[in-house]
C-alpha cells in the first residue's frame, strides 16, 4: 500500500539578519544562522553576500558543500584542483569541499557579485569524500513549465523532473516563479527538512504569509512518503521567486570551526592542522580570469 501524502505546516519563519559591510565584502546578511544547527539540519549557513573586491580570497574547506546561486553580476571562482570559470545570474554552483579544497570567490573585474551561498553538511562517512565542483548553468537546468509557474530543478527529482546536481546525501532544490495569483504544491519527501527563502516578492508557503528577505520552516512530516509544500503568491504586479531546499535530517554531531564542519572538535583541530602543513594542497598562484561578455 502507498503511503499517504500529507499536509506540511510552517514551523517557523525567520527574517534575515543585516550584518553589513567587512573587509571581504560591500554588505552581508545572514539568512540561516548556524547558531543551532540541530534545528536547520541538514542546513547549516545561508548567506547573501554583495562584493566587489576584495571578495572572497584562497581560503579552505572541509567536510562540507557549499552551492551558491548568483543572484546578480559575474562570480569569478578557482580552486587548487585547476578549476575556474564565471558564473552569471541563476547559476549555482555546487562545492564539495570532502576531504579538503582551497579556493576563492571573486567579483569578475572586481565589478560586482551578488550571491546566496548555502552550507549543506556532510554524512560523517562522507566527510572525507574526493572535492568536487559542479557548475549547474542555468541555460542548462530542466525546468517544470505550468500556467503562472515555472520550477527550475537544481537537485533531487520533482514531479519526475531531475536536477543536474550529484549528491552524497538526498537533497531537493528548486528555484519557484510564481505569476501573481498562481499557485504550486511543490512535491516534497516528508522525510526531509524544507526551507523556503522568499528572493523577491510575497508567498503563502503552506498557508503562511512570507515575505522577501524571510525564510519558512517546515520540519519532517511522520507517517507518509510524501508531503507536497503549498506555494501561492499573491496580487500584484511582478512575480514571485522562491528557492526551496529540502534534506533529510543526518542527526549526527557537529563541529563546527571556521571554515570546518566535522563531528568532532578533535577533527577540526586535525583540519586546521593539515592545512597548516599544506595536507590541502598548495595555495594557488592562478591569475585573474579573461572573459569576454
Amino acid at each position: 500500500m502507498t503511503a499517504p501524502l500529507a499536509a506540511r505546516r510552517i514551523d517557523r519563519v525567520s527574517t534575515k539578519q543585516r550584518l553589513g559591510p567587512d573587509a571581504q565584502v560591500d554588505d552581508k546578511a545572514l539568512l540561516i544562522s548556524p547558531a543551532d544547527p540541530t534545528r536547520t539540519d541538514p542546513f547549516l549557513l545561508l548567506s547573501e553576500d554583495w562584493f566587489s573586491e576584495p571578495g572572497f580570497e584562497w581560503h579552505p574547506h572541509r567536510g562540507l558543500e557549499t552551492v551558491t546561486t548568483v543572484l546578480d553580476g559575474v562570480l569569478e571562482h578557482g580552486d587548487n584542483l585547476g578549476n575556474a570559470g564565471a558564473l552569471e545570474p541563476g547559476d549555482v554552483q555546487w562545492m564539495t569541499a570532502g576531504r579538503g579544497i582551497i579556493h576563492r570567490e571573486l567579483a569578475f573585474r572586481n565589478e560586482h557579485a551578488h550571491t546566496l551561498q548555502l552550507w549543506l553538511n556532510l554524512p560523517a562517512r562522507h566527510k572525507m569524500a574526493a572535492t568536487r565542483y559542479q557548475d549547474l548553468l542555468a541555460a542548462r537546468r530542466p525546468r517544470i513549465t505550468l500556467p503562472g509557474v515555472v520550477v527550475d530543478v537544481i537537485s533531487g527529482t520533482v514531479a519526475g523532473i531531475t536536477g543536474p546536481a550529484l549528491n552524497h546525501h538526498p537533497v531537493q532544490g528548486a528555484l519557484v516563479t510564481l505569476e501573481p495569483g498562481t499557485a504550486y504544491r511543490l512535491p516534497v519527501p516528508a522525510s526531509h527538512r524544507a526551507f523556503a527563502y522568499v528572493v523577491e516578492g510575497a508567498v503563502s508557503v503552506a498557508g503562511r504569509r512570507v515575505r522577501a528577505g524571510q525564510t519558512a520552516w517546515s520540519d519532517p512530516v511522520r507517517g507518509a512518503a510524501d508531503a507536497p509544500l503549498p506555494l501561492a503568491a499573491g496580487d500584484g504586479h511582478s512575480p514571485a521567486r522562491v528557492l526551496v531546499f529540502s534534506g533529510r535530517p543526518l542527526r549526527e554531531p557537529i563541529a563546527m570551526g571556521g571554515p570546518f564542519v566535522m563531528n568532532r572538535r578533535t577533527e577540526i583541530t586535525q583540519a586546521f592542522a593539515d592545512f597548516h602543513a599544506g595536507r590541502f594542497g598548495p595555495v594557488p598562484r592562478q591569475a585573474r580570469l579573461k572573459y569576454d561578455r
